[in-house]
């Protein structure tokens, strides 16, 4: 099957039978999945939806979070994991937010990398999921599924990957094959043990046909 061919059976099996698919993490404002994605890292959604409901409790918004320290940060988010680092990051990205962006979390990736703990996945995940822009942000579930459909081939980082995957995925479909290719790593396609008796993707998939022979 050829590479267009395999992004045409991806794209279609998913627009039919999860015509819907979003982020797991809880969060009603940008700042809040600003926040939500920053701790997000290294840490499974599960763990950050049962820390953010305190932490918004006591920062609701980048004001309040700009006026903190790292230690009554840290106190909020220690069960995360590095939460040393990403309370350092918090700080920074609320004071940044708060003095040179007014509240207002920005649309633009590269300007959204400005911030403290803010990467290119991260910026990327704000993009597409607040703006609705045509961004992929590639996390391990995304690098590693891609790669085992025969989406990507022998991308050597996270950035090399979004640019295999942008190429072929049309600009508005980018936004939810994010969560498609995210919420199939978590669920069917994980690290360990994939379910492949489960899988619907096998018919294509690079990574089966690998294991079947």
């Amino acid at each position: 099957m050829r590479k267009p061919e395999r992004f045409a059976a991806f794209l279609d099996y998913f627009s039919k039978n999860q015509p819907v698919a979003e982020t797991e993490l809880h969060y009603t404002t940008p700042y809040e999945l600003l926040v939500a994605v920053i701790l997000s890292a290294q840490c499974t959604d599960k763990r950050v939806n049962l820390i953010t409901p305190g932490f918004f409790r006591r920062f609701p918004s980048e004001k309040e979070l700009s006026e903190s320290d790292t230690k009554e940060i840290l106190s909020y988010i220690k069960s995360c994991s590095f939460p040393n680092n990403k309370s350092k990051h918090l700080l920074g990205m609320a004071k940044m937010l708060y003095h040179d962006f007014g509240g207002v979390v920005p649309s633009d990736v590269e300007t959204l990398q400005k911030m403290p703990g803010v990467g290119r996945k991260t910026a990327n995940v704000i993009a597409s999921v607040v703006y609705n822009k045509p961004a992929m942000a590639v996390d391990t579930h995304v690098f590693r599924v891609s790669e085992r459909l025969g989406l990507t081939y022998r991308a050597k980082n996270p950035l090399e990957a979004e640019k295999q995957l942008v190429k072929y995925i049309p600009e508005e479909q980018l936004p939810i094959a994010h969560h498609w290719l995210i919420l199939h790593g978590r669920y069917i396609c994980t690290a360990r043990n994939p379910k492949c008796e489960e899988c619907p993707l096998t018919h294509f998939c690079k990574y089966y046909e690998k294991r079947v022979r």
